[in-house]
C-alpha cells in the first residue's frame, strides 16, 4: 500500500509525530488524513467515470457518423415506377 515504505519506517514515522504532535492531537490528526484521502479517492474515481462516460459517448457519435457516411456513400438504385401510359383518344 505505502510502496517501499516497510513496517520499521512506518513505526519511526508514527514515533516522531507522537513526539511532535502529542498523544492528545495524533487521533484527531490520523482521521484528518483518513478524510482527505477518502475524498481524494471518491474525487478521483468520479473523474474516471465521466472521462470514460466522455469516451463511450465520443465512440458512439464516431459509430454513428461513420455508419451515416457510409449509408450516403452508396449509390441509390431509382425505383421502378409504373408509368401511366394514357391511350390517345383519337377524334
Amino acid at each position: 500500500m505505502f510502496g517501499s515504505i516497510g513496517m520499521p519506517e512506518l513505526v519511526v514515522i508514527f514515533v516522531i509525530a507522537l513526539i511532535i504532535f502529542g498523544p492528545r492531537k495524533l487521533p484527531e490528526l490520523g482521521r484528518s488524513l483518513g478524510r482527505s484521502i477518502n475524498e481524494f479517492k471518491r474525487a478521483s474515481n468520479e473523474l474516471k467515470s465521466t472521462l470514460e462516460e466522455e469516451v463511450r459517448l465520443d465512440e458512439q457519435r464516431t459509430r454513428s457518423t461513420s455508419t451515416a457516411t457510409a449509408a450516403s456513400a452508396q449509390p441509390v438504385t431509382p425505383v421502378d415506377e409504373p408509368v401511366a401510359r394514357h391511350a390517345d383518344t383519337g377524334a
